[in-house]
């Protein structure tokens, strides 16, 4: 039987600034309340995982490569943040569905990647395309329709891609990212590289054929296919408890006989670990491993509501309580992880609030360029189109 775990490590949490956690008596109470299987693991589960991926530990990153993951985090709720701002501030035409709160997911997994990796984000995808190495200001200018933007106007929000990073987009058809990431993983198989191709997926995106085509074909031909479930407790405005049977959607995997694993999605070491895992294995020709990221989005499903200009979280939202949003804003990952890169001397207070300051004004710089850059022309509405040349205007 293919087996399931968990994998998870304790942690500070806070906002970005730490403070002292829940206790342990606390965190199960609320477990009980939000209904949802967020990962309390029980010591012997613990220890199992950590025997099998290493502990959710520093000992073998460099520091460098630590930092660097702190200031991506960074990037991520930050950028993100700006957007929100954007958005009651009426700076954009559309919507945006906001990563706030998962950030430790995409920097944990992407740090696991090659630059020659693929990913295949969703509609909630602009932490996915940092993590990878996407611009800051080149995204803003993209979600604010301008002709510099990654996809020249075209894409809004939704659409944004870079392929020479291995993006292969972000999409809004909920759990085709799984199938375009299958689809790599089948080319990197016929190419012979030891390549993977990770999929982001959202906890509804694996109740359609999308991901049942993807995840039976990465089995049935042991693709290098690494699916991700970012399961944060909502699909859209319904609670995942109401319309799942289990409480750990990496059961799912059984079925299609694919190693499932579930992951602390706001442990950044645990989800690089376990990533690391998965793609090593993938390298080597073991095939596919489903992975569950239990987390939380601080926002509503798309837009704005129930947010403020300058301040964390949405509230007032009337299919969760505001304790439920408090209780999930005081683990943080990014204050978590900042908590532990202080206690283990890899940074010092100052020089994180150094990395913060200088990660907000190159947000601000980014979205000092996007506002400075030139709207789409009309006629270029005809574009992109052919694979060569305009559609033919007529005028008659």
């Amino acid at each position: 039987m293919t087996k399931i775990a968990h994998t998870s490590a304790g942690g500070p949490a806070s906002a970005l600034t730490p403070r002292d956690d829940f206790s342990r008596r606390s965190f199960l109470g609320h477990i009980g309340l939000l209904g949802m299987g967020t990962a309390v693991l029980s010591a012997g589960t613990a220890s199992k995982a950590q025997a099998q991926y290493g502990p959710s530990s520093l000992d073998d990153l460099p520091k460098e490569q630590l930092v660097k993951m702190y200031e991506d985090m960074l990037k991520i709720r930050l950028w993100e943040s700006k957007v929100k701002d954007l958005l009651l501030a009426g700076g954009f035409r559309g919507v945006a569905h906001l990563y706030v709160g998962q950030e430790a997911i995409a920097v944990g997994v992407c740090h696991a990647l090659r630059k020659d990796d693929y990913i295949a984000s969703n509609h909630r995808g602009h932490g996915h395309l940092i993590a990878k190495g996407g611009d800051l200001g080149r995204m803003l200018a993209e979600i604010t329709h301008k002709a510099t933007g990654y996809c020249k106007g075209y894409g809004g929000s939704l659409h944004i891609t870079d392929v020479g990073l291995g993006i292969l987009g972000m999409n809004g058809i909920v759990g085709a990212s799984h199938l375009f990431a299958a689809g790599a993983a089948y080319g990197i198989k016929v190419k012979g590289t030891d390549q993977v191709a990770v999929s982001f997926g959202g906890d509804g995106s694996i109740q359609g054929n999308f991901f049942s085509s993807a995840a039976n074909a990465a089995a049935a031909w042991k693709l290098p296919w690494i699916g991700i479930i970012e399961n944060n407790g909502y699909q859209i405005w319904v609670r995942v408890s109401d319309v799942y049977g289990i409480v750990d959607l990496a059961q799912r995997a059984q079925g299609y006989g694919i190693e499932g694993r579930v992951v602390d999605g706001n442990d950044v070491l645990a989800v690089y670990n376990l990533t690391r895992h998965a793609v090593a294995k993938a390298r080597a020709g073991g095939g596919p491993t489903l992975i569950e990221c239990k987390t939380y989005r601080w926002y509503d499903h798309y837009g704005a509501g129930g947010a403020k200009i300058g301040v964390d979280g949405a509230f007032g939202l009337g299919y969760r309580s505001d304790r439920e949003l408090r209780h999930w804003m005081a683990k943080d990952p990014i204050a978590r992880f900042r908590g532990t890169l202080v206690s283990d001397k890899i940074l010092s207070d100052d020089r994180a609030e150094e990395i913060v300051k200088a990660v907000r004004e190159a947000v601000e710089k980014a979205a000092a360029f996007a506002q400075q850059q030139p709207a789409p022309k009309p006629e270029d509405g005809l574009l992109n189109v052919f694979a060569e040349g305009a559609v033919p205007l007529h005028t008659n």
